[in-house]
């Protein structure tokens, strides 16, 4: 079952993290990967690891994204499954954001996928096949955070857009889904939270971490041929931690 063998997979910010889970797993499944990121070196890294193609991608330039798949799609001929997943998590309270501030997470989290899904939507509606996988979050849509606002805001749009791209491609055999992680242990989390080895875990009822691995079996299924007939869905990833009433009911 999930059997991806000889799919074209694109996965944006597949370099690290819970992006890199995703390359790991798809490539794992037997697609051919191809790692578009902004980081080079970690991207080639990558790509060498699991045998794929590295692509320089910025998600923020609408023509970079545009050439990137042309390119993709003259060397393969197609693209199956896209991985959007690029995103950043900056915290930062509502009356010390800026214009700026706004902009940029909008620019890469939201704008992003756009950049990315419409080019890759079109060639997919070509070829009347196809699976995307949008990487969102229980924060904006379930949960929140002082700090938060802003990337909530961002991820909970991603649901959104989901929900009426999927109607406008279902009949043309593309299903459109969403994965929302909870705490995974990358390195950015690492380092964003210094007590995230002692405490971070304490919040999540199967006391642990979600590793990048876990997300990537969420998005692994998500482009089989098994989950056909599920579109316009999400995927809460996260050891249960949105379920307790109060934090004394964990125990």
């Amino acid at each position: 079952m999930f059997e991806l063998t000889n799919r074209i997979a694109l996965v944006t910010g597949g370099a690290n993290g819970i992006g890199k889970g995703i390359v790991q797993t798809l490539a794992k499944a037997g697609a051919k990967v191809m790692i578009c990121d902004i980081d080079e070196k970690a991207g080639k890294e990558t790509a060498e690891e699991v045998g794929g193609e590295y692509y320089k991608l910025d998600v923020t330039d609408q023509r970079n994204a545009e050439q990137v798949v042309q390119d993709i799609l003259e060397k393969h001929k197609r693209i199956d499954i896209l991985a959007a997943n690029t995103g950043i998590y900056p915290e930062v309270l509502i009356e010390d954001m800026t214009e700026e501030d706004w902009d940029k997470v909008q620019r890469i989290n939201l704008k992003g996928i756009f950049n990315i899904i419409k080019p890759v939507l079109k060639a997919m509606k070509k070829q009347n096949y196809g699976r995307v996988i949008l990487t969102s979050s229980i924060t904006g849509d379930i949960t929140g955070y002082p700090g938060g606002a802003l990337y909530g805001a961002t991820k909970a749009g991603i649901l959104g857009f989901m929900r009426s791209a999927s109607l406008e491609y279902a009949k043309y055999g593309v299903t459109i889904n969403s994965v929302q992680p909870g705490m995974v242990a990358t390195e950015g989390l690492k380092k964003q939270l210094e007590t995230l080895s002692d405490k971070g875990a304490e919040v999540v009822p199967m006391k642990r971490l979600g590793e990048p691995k876990d997300i990537g079996a969420a998005v692994c299924f998500f482009a089989s041929e098994e989950a056909s007939y599920i579109t316009g869905q999400s995927l809460v990833i996260d050891g249960g931690q949105v379920l307790p009433e109060t934090p004394d009911v964990i125990l």
